[in-house]
């Protein structure tokens, strides 16, 4: 790795706590408890990324064949995913979202999104425009 100035290690390591901690609160917020983070994650894949086979998804959230099949099994105990035959190969699986699966993850992305708004509401309008101001670097690094 190439060493960096020491103010710069600094900053990054402040951006991950903080980065870390809006995270967990973001999950905090989601679901009322009912999925798992992996289950969640997978959610939030297939709506981003549109339907996937369980080998490309457990290639994708790092993980194996089985714990993905564990977490498969238990979204599809609760109806949030459809399984089609892939057309171009008919032995896979392919793994999509249900409309309950789509409803569910528009659901958590608005509660999300209304629990940072109100977050959001307790700053000041300079302090709005600060955040807002930093989203092009924010997503630059993300992009990185």
């Amino acid at each position: 790795m190439t060493r960096v100035p020491n103010e710069v290690a600094r900053l990054a390591g402040a951006l991950r706590g903080v980065v870390g901690q809006l995270h967990r609160r973001l999950r905090q917020v989601d679901n009322a408890g009912v999925l798992t983070p992996s289950q969640s994650a997978v959610l939030a894949r297939l709506h981003r990324d549109g339907p996937a086979t369980q080998a490309q998804l457990a290639a994708t959230e790092h993980v194996r064949q089985q714990s993905m099949a564990a977490t498969l099994g238990a979204l599809d105990e609760l109806g949030y995913l459809e399984r089609t035959r892939d057309p171009r190969d008919r032995r896979r699986t392919v793994i999509s979202l249900s409309q309950l699966g789509s409803k569910t993850v528009r659901g958590v992305h608005q509660h999300r999104e209304e629990w940072l708004a109100t977050a959001l509401a307790g700053f000041t309008q300079a302090e709005r425009e600060r955040i807002e101001q930093a989203l092009p670097l924010l997503e630059r690094l993300a992009q990185n």
